[in-house]
């Protein structure tokens, strides 16, 4: 087992901590120590997206950014030093299948959950085809754009993902974002909204 290599964003309100190496582990908490408790709080769930190759060692923290106002939204937004790192072939082929993991992952909870969900104490929350049509219209209009690929509405979306992945494979040359930060920021994204889901099941639904 190898340490995990974990970077933290730390805004006033929220701190993410992000497995570096492993895309989609990414969990948030009011301070260092809360949020790095709730990425190991969340490992046994990601174990179910990566699949046997996820062997968690001990975290390592081996960096920190300043977060924004997007941060204390509730939301990881900015690349650190090591999503600069040279991204060669096979990592990005890993990586990339990562993200793919999470796609399914995402797609066996919408194709099993009830179309209404649970809502929060105030009544709010999305119901579930409108966080699926949420996903796909960020995953468009910010993580194609990013990567460098403009995909047009109402594009399939096995056909959108098909066109990101294929950037990020190549490492996103043409792309705004370093490949490695795009991958991690959307498989985040696919597994919150995947894991929010199911914990909104309605009992007995």
């Amino acid at each position: 087992m190898t340490n995990i290599r974990v970077g933290l964003e730390a805004g006033r309100r929220w701190v993410f901590a992000t497995a570096i190496d492993w895309p989609g582990w990414c969990r948030r908490g009011r301070g260092e120590q809360a949020a790095l408790d709730a990425l190991i709080g969340y490992a046994g769930r990601y174990a179910d997206v990566a699949g046997a190759s996820f062997s968690p060692g001990e975290l390592e923290v081996v960096g920190q950014v300043p977060g924004n106002s997007i941060t204390d939204f509730g939301a990881p937004d900015r690349p650190g030093p090591w999503d600069d790192e040279p991204l060669g072939p096979a990592e990005a082929g890993r990586l990339t299948g990562l993200l793919e993991a999470c796609w399914r992952y995402l797609d066996s909870v919408l194709s099993t959950a009830p179309e209404a969900l649970v809502k929060g104490p105030r009544g709010g929350g999305r119901d579930r085809d409108a966080i699926a049509d949420h996903v796909r219209e960020a995953e468009r209009t910010l993580m194609c754009v990013k990567a460098g690929t403009r995909i047009p509405p109402r594009t399939p979306w096995d056909r959108q993902r098909a066109a990101l992945t294929a950037a990020l494979r190549d490492g996103a040359p043409g792309g705004t974002w370093p490949a490695r930060y795009i991958i991690r920021r959307g498989a985040w994204h696919v597994l919150d909204h995947a894991w929010e889901i199911e914990d909104r099941i309605p009992a007995g639904g």
